[in-house]
């Protein structure tokens, strides 16, 4: 047996495409293998007794450097290298994901009479990441979001917000979401830009995104939970209903705020709840 290594990402998935080189003391490579699907390298070829560099490469990360021991053996362990996305940034593991929208929110909370706030929450959306393989910066989300599914808790006020003064739910059934871009903005958080459109009206929109992390769920499949939120003028999607009392305070504020709480499971399907 020779060297062995295993290459995770800092939320421990492995990194399949990793490659590890060793150098003698002289910097001269001796020794390059290739992870297998499992992000491990297993049984490469024994090496001399001594001290070597091994630099683990993969793209889209930051290479790692080590020094390790090779024993009389040639058997050198070099144990588990973690890889930080270059840059310092994080996403899931590449590929697609599919929004759960049993286990994700998309609410929005409006300023009322000036003193309070109007909660509300669409209940029927659909969506899908795809988190590109080599760079980041080329992930992707798309969105569609049912506009009749609003619900604020008062059926009255329901039935307006559907009304043409507001979402005009019968000539605009759907409220979509595109991406265009993805800036990192620290090491979990990311500002994405898209086009937002909603009441026959497309503008961009940048969604301010925090990754909350992965995990396995209870139904075999994988989990990544995101956090965004942006800021709405509802005159930019051409609905400029207001009511102004006589004290001169307008019923509903002018701006919305968005609050994104999301669940995406790996792969293109979601699995049994």
């Amino acid at each position: 047996m020779g060297l062995t290594a295993r290459i995770r990402t800092r939320d421990g998935w492995a990194v399949s495409h990793a490659v590890v080189t060793v150098a003698d003391m002289t910097g001269a490579q001796v020794l390059r293998a290739e992870a297998d699907a499992e992000g491990a390298v297993r049984d490469a070829a024994p090496l001399q007794p001594g001290a070597y560099t091994v630099i683990v490469t993969a793209v889209g990360y930051a290479p790692a450097a080590s020094s390790v021991i090779v024993t009389a053996s040639g058997r050198a362990e070099v144990g588990t290298v973690t890889l930080a996305r270059q840059g310092g940034t994080e996403l899931p593991p590449p590929g697609p994901w599919t929004i759960d929208p049993v286990h994700s929110s998309v609410a929005a909370v409006a300023q009322h009479l000036g003193i309070s706030s109007v909660h509300g929450r669409f209940t029927q959306f659909s969506g899908v990441i795809e988190i590109a393989p080599d760079d980041v910066t080329k992930s992707r989300v798309e969105a569609v979001i049912r506009a009749g599914s609003i619900d604020t808790g008062n059926g009255m006020r329901d039935g307006h917000l559907k009304s043409p003064d507001f979402l005009d739910v019968e000539r605009f059934p759907e409220i979509t979401f595109r991406s265009t871009g993805l800036t990192a903005t620290g090491s979990d958080r990311w500002t994405v830009h898209g086009e937002l459109g909603m009441h026959g009206v497309v503008r961009p929109v940048d969604l301010d995104l925090a990754y909350l992390g992965t995990g396995p769920d209870p139904w075999g499949g994988t989990r990544a939970a995101f956090r965004a939120t942006t800021e709405l003028r509802r005159e930019d999607f051409a609905m400029n209903y207001n009511q102004v009392l006589q004290a001169g305070i307008a019923a509903i504020g002018t701006t919305l705020k968005v609050e994104l709480d999301i669940q995406a499971v790996q792969g293109e399907s979601l699995p049994a709840a």
